[in-house]
């Protein structure tokens, strides 16, 4: 047997040890074929085969983000004004005028990426800022964690929002002393004004489905789990346009798709039935227990310290997720919840706890996703429970953290956003971006696992939780193929797995971290194919 592509590496990362190694590897049709020293290797040589000898240059498997939103994350990213960078009110307004400016055409302006709390200001923003600037179209901002929505006065009346509206379940339109709504929806009310901000055709959706694919590869990304975003996020919904590129072999990228976790079982379990190729499968279901610290709204199990009114709010009645729980786990779903407060993840445990009790205890793999604050006590939880630890390392840094550690006692401050905590007490701990609250470059997860770097990208936060390089990189993608089942096919570098393999432009064992973020793909292979490559690469 004769390879189709070797490439020889002095820095190759398995991920089945700590270190990068001398080897070659053998790729033939869309598996590898062999992993060896450069003699063995060179057994599979033949006349066509396609050497690519990058020297010192890191070699590992594909990047695999267990947590994003794929619609949502082109738009916001490609078609929305980012306001991140901002660092005051007028900035954020400056930034927004000189978009709408610039794109006068735009029948609606969307941005994402705002914090007020990083602008020094307590309250929201309104709506009357933004129709000073904007007026003639609806302005739909979306915050940086994803949870609330900043909109103008047109966007109100498209909606047909007024002082009469009342608030959704688990939804709050924000309104002033005299009852007429602000221009902050919270939650589920960020769903009233989805209908016009969020339309696109099925041509636009193929197009935004593709320039996905195009960002992944060039990143290194080879598998996504794509989530369920919301009730507010509904309408970007493209699970038609998936398995149309997949039937049609243009899949550059293995999408895992998690539908809502809503009582509709049949339709999930025909989702599972349809999509169920190499690249396009249904390995769960995904909802919410709780929402954000900064909202208020992530479930705790002490009140806010800064708001003592509130615990926080759950998305649905206990009662109903622990129903929907044991139905799905019943029919073999993987279900995924996002759990931010320590409330909330008390509450994700006892619900797959008392499923096992019903059900029987079977390879489930259920997840919490986010995990920002936890009780101690409940750490251990994970391991006996065989329960995932999903954690977004660059989320630490999306927002100063006073934004948490004003809202939790100081008993609580060491276990905000913990990582190494969890991996040591034997959790499987995936990592993901949860794009496009953070953009999808995994390298900024890399380097915040690493440096538990903040907002500032100057100061550290509880650097007892740093993970070394291989623990993260591992979770970016040996651990992330086992959260979809998938760890005998994907995500290290074995005889006999898939060919999804990354070259990077550097060593990351050989540099210091702070290059870690300037560190670039130069090759991606997926499915045993090179889908990106960068000139100049030696072959």
């Amino acid at each position: 047997m004769k390879a189709d592509i070797i490439i020889h590496s002095r820095a190759v990362f398995t991920g089945l040890n700590d270190t990068p190694e001398h080897l070659s590897i053998a790729i033939k049709g869309n598996k590898i074929i062999g992993v060896d020293t450069i003699d063995h290797i060179n057994f599979f040589k033949g006349k066509e085969t396609k050497i690519i000898d990058v020297g010192n240059k890191l070699v590992m498997p594909g990047f695999h983000d267990s947590h994003l939103h794929l619609m949502a994350g082109v738009l916001f990213n490609e078609y929305a004004v980012s306001l991140a960078e901002a660092e005051t009110l007028n900035e954020a307004l400056e930034t927004l005028k000189k978009h709408a400016t610039d794109h006068p055409s735009d029948e609606r302006v969307i941005g994402i990426g705002w914090d007020h709390t990083a602008w020094g200001l307590k309250d929201f923003p309104n709506r009357f800022m933004i129709d000073d600037i904007v007026s003639d179209r609806p302005v739909f901002l979306l915050h940086a964690e994803g949870h609330y929505a900043w909109v103008n006065s047109k966007a109100l009346e498209m909606a047909g929002i007024t002082s009469q509206t009342d608030h959704l379940e688990y939804g709050i339109i924000y309104k002033d002393k005299v009852g007429d709504p602000t221009g902050i929806l919270i939650e589920a009310a960020i769903s009233l004004v989805g209908e016009f901000a969020y339309h696109f055709t099925k041509e636009e959706k193929r197009e935004m489905l593709q320039q996905f694919l195009n960002q992944s590869i060039r990143l290194g990304v080879t598998s996504v789990n794509d989530f369920y975003m919301s009730r507010a996020h509904e309408e970007l919904e493209g699970y038609d346009v998936y398995e149309e590129f997949d039937r049609n072999n243009q899949l550059t990228v293995r999408i895992h798709v998690y539908p809502p976790l809503n009582g509709d079982i049949e339709k999930a379990k025909n989702m599972r039935e349809t999509f169920s190729s190499s690249k396009l499968q249904v390995p769960g279901l995904k909802q919410f227990i709780d929402g954000v610290v900064t909202g208020y709204t992530a479930f705790m199990l002490d009140p806010y310290e800064d708001n003592t009114e509130t615990k926080g709010e759950l998305s649905f009645p206990s009662e109903q997720l622990q129903k929907w729980v044991i139905e799905a786990d019943k029919e073999g779903f993987q279900i995924r919840f996002h759990s931010i407060g320590d409330g909330a993840v008390r509450l994700g445990l006892d619900l797959f706890e008392q499923a096992q009790k019903e059900n029987g205890k079977r390879d489930s793999r259920h997840a919490l996703e986010h995990i920002e604050v936890i009780s101690p006590q409940d750490i251990p939880r994970f391991k006996k429970l065989g329960v995932l630890a999903s954690v977004q390392p660059s989320h630490l840094a999306l927002m100063p953290r006073e934004s948490h550690t004003e809202k939790v006692s100081q008993q609580k401050l060491p276990y905000l956003y913990p990582n190494s905590t969890l991996l040591k007490s034997g959790a499987i701990v995936p990592y993901s971006s949860d794009y496009p609250i953070v953009p999808l470059n995994p390298m900024l997860g890399i380097f915040h696992a690493v440096t538990r770097m903040d907002y500032s990208l100057e100061k550290t936060w509880n650097e007892q939780e740093k993970l070394t390089l291989s623990e993260a990189l591992k979770a970016y993608t040996k651990e992330s193929a086992y959260s979809v089942f998938r760890e005998n096919e994907l995500g290290t570098i074995e005889k006999e797995k898939l060919a999804d393999i990354v070259i990077l432009d550097r060593n990351l064992f050989d540099i210091p971290e702070k290059e870690i973020l300037d560190t670039k793909v130069e090759v991606t292979i997926m499915d045993g194919k090179i889908v990106w490559r960068k000139e100049r690469v030696n072959q």
